[in-house]
């Protein structure tokens, strides 16, 4: 068995996990998350802000707390979008160096697309019928993974491996810094259009590159994605046991991305299930989600909690 540390520096938010790997198991110890917002302003300055990395760097502190209490003998510290994107990526990675002692890993798309994929369909290929175990009702292979994150959205394809993958900016946090910020709650419907646009104009770009046609079924990731799933399953809080593998229906999403529209910021940090770091992002990743959807013509969403965190440590245990 060997412990291991990973933690994923995102665009909205930095999380640890803490977990024993043995054999094909990977069981937690801990598993936290913060938001921290790093990505605040860097798809209009192309820089990290000095308040984003300090909010950054006193979350991982207590991190390195964590990892040197549970004793775990590797850590990998992945960094993604909003890291790739800022001309001032140096200022974290020596911030990082600092808190951790090991160099973070500022990964590109292809990289993170690799990651997702693992972490969300290692359990699905494992009870996949290729295995000759039983799979669980409706997770056919292939899979079309889609990761949506705060700076990027990644489009995987496979079946046991990625056989085509797409990272494309637009995720929950750009999205909401390019077209809601500043516009009335709810958003006046010029405001929705551009919004629509602009997603639209990534999902054709997805679909010039990726064989999304090939995927039977659609597996989804990350808080956007876990948050409306919690809201269609009218959770009094938020559960990742009831939301894991969950079967959301499209047009439960459809129905749900039209009630974020249409609510005010106050009536979003009221749903039970909502994390307050996600209220103002929450409407922008919604959208993304059910135009996914729509576009390709999945009638569900299978939701896991298990993303690219979880690739991450399963890439420490089996270099």
């Amino acid at each position: 068995m060997t412990r291991v540390a990973a933690i994923d520096c995102g665009t909205n938010s930095v999380r640890l996990l803490i977990a024993d790997v043995a054999h094909d198991t990977l069981t937690d110890v801990d598993r936290r998350m913060e938001i921290v917002r790093l990505g605040q302003g860097v798809d209009e300055t192309g820089r990290l802000a000095p308040e984003a990395l300090e909010r950054t760097f006193a979350a991982m502190r207590g991190y390195a707390g964590l990892i040197e209490r549970h004793g775990a003998s590797a850590v990998r510290v992945v960094a993604t979008s909003a890291t790739r994107d800022a001309a001032n990526r140096q200022d974290f990675v020596d911030g990082v160096r600092g808190v951790f002692g090991v160099e973070p890993e500022v990964v590109t798309g292809a990289e993170e697309a690799q990651l997702s994929f693992t972490g969300a369909t290692h359990d699905l290929v494992r009870l996949s019928p290729e295995t000759g175990l039983p799979c669980p009702e409706g997770t056919r292979p292939p899979y079309l993974v889609v990761d949506i994150g705060g700076g990027s959205t990644e489009f995987v394809v496979g079946s046991t491996h990625v056989e085509a993958a797409l990272s494309v900016d637009i995720g929950c946090v750009r999205l909401t810094e390019r077209h809601l910020r500043g516009a009335a709650s709810p958003p006046p419907a010029e405001v929705v259009e551009a919004l629509v646009a602009d997603v639209d104009d990534a999902l054709d770009r997805v679909s010039g590159e990726v064989p999304v046609e090939r995927a039977l079924t659609l597996v989804g990731l990350a808080g956007s994605v876990t948050t409306v799933a919690g809201m269609a399953l009218d959770l009094s809080e938020y559960d990742p046991r009831k939301i894991h593998h969950s079967r959301i229906p499209a047009t439960r999403v459809h129905q749900i991305s039209a009630r974020l529209l249409e609510m005010t910021h106050d009536e979003r940090a009221a749903v039970p299930v909502m994390h307050p770091g996600r209220v103002d992002v929450i409407v922008a990743g919604a959208l993304i989600l059910d135009r996914v959807m729509e576009r390709y013509g999945f009638e569900e969403v299978v939701v896991s909690e298990h993303d690219i965190l979880d690739g991450i440590a399963w890439s420490i245990a089996k270099p």
